[in-house]
C-alpha cells in the first residue's frame, strides 16, 4: 500500500478508496461511550486520515409511559459499532485497544474482515426511516395472542384484532363466559404472551 495516499490528508472520508466498513463488538449498552473513545484516540493519535465515520445504529421508537407519548432511542445492533477505516496495524491497534471494545466481527483475529457498503446503506436507510418516521417500541399485530395486566379485564387472554397506533389502543377479542367479545385497550394494559 502507498503511504503517502494513506497519509495524504483526506477532503471527505469517502474520497479514500482504502476506507472500508468494520464492525466493531463493544460492552452493551457502551455504545456510543466507545464511538466516543475511538474519536478521542483518532485525534489524539493524528490518524484522521485512516478513518472516516463512526455509526452506532440507532432508530426512534415512540413509547407511551403515563399517557405521554414519548420518542426515544432504540439502538438496532446492541453491542455493534461500526467504523469505516483504513485497516493496517496501526489502526486495528488503535480500536482493538480503546476502552470497552471486546474486538472486530469478522475475518481472521487480527485481520478483520470488512462489511459490504450494501449492508452499511442498508443500516443508513434504516436509521434514517427510523427518525422520519420513529416506530413504536413494542409493535402489534393483529392475531397475535395477548394477555390484560390492567383493567377490568386484567388476566383474560386475547386476539389483537386491530391496531391504532396514533391513538395508543387496540381492539382485542376477549373470551368472557365462553363468548368471544370484542374490547378496546390501551396498549398500556396490554402485554404480549
Amino acid at each position: 500500500m502507498n503511504d503517502a495516499v494513506v497519509n495524504a490528508p483526506m477532503a471527505g472520508s469517502s474520497t479514500n478508496p482504502d476506507l472500508k466498513w468494520y464492525v466493531v463488538h463493544a460492552y452493551s449498552g457502551m455504545e456510543k461511550a466507545v464511538e466516543r473513545n475511538i474519536i478521542e484516540r483518532i485525534a489524539r493519535s493524528g490518524m484522521e486520515s485512516k478513518f472516516g465515520r463512526i455509526l452506532v445504529p440507532t432508530e426512534e421508537v415512540v413509547e407511551v409511559k403515563n399517557g405521554q407519548k414519548r420518542t426515544t432511542e432504540r439502538k438496532f445492533f446492541p453491542g455493534y459499532v461500526l467504523v469505516e477505516m483504513v485497516m493496517d496495524d496501526d489502526t486495528w491497534h488503535l480500536v482493538k485497544h480503546t476502552n470497552k471494545v471486546t474486538g472486530f466481527v469478522g475475518g481472521a483475529k487480527n485481520r478483520p474482515a470488512p462489511i459490504s457498503e450494501a449492508d452499511v446503506a442498508k443500516i443508513v436507510s434504516q436509521m434514517q426511516e427510523g427518525t422520519d418516521k420513529p416506530r413504536h417500541k413494542v409493535e402489534f399485530e393483529v392475531g397475535e395472542y395477548i394477555r390484560v395486566k390492567e383493567g377490568p379485564f386484567t388476566d383474560f387472554n386475547g386476539t389483537v384484532e386491530e391496531v391504532n397506533y396514533e391513538r395508543n389502543k387496540m381492539r382485542v377479542s376477549v373470551t368472557i363466559f365462553g363468548r368471544a367479545t370484542p374490547v378496546e385497550l390501551e396498549f398500556s394494559q396490554v402485554e404480549k404472551t
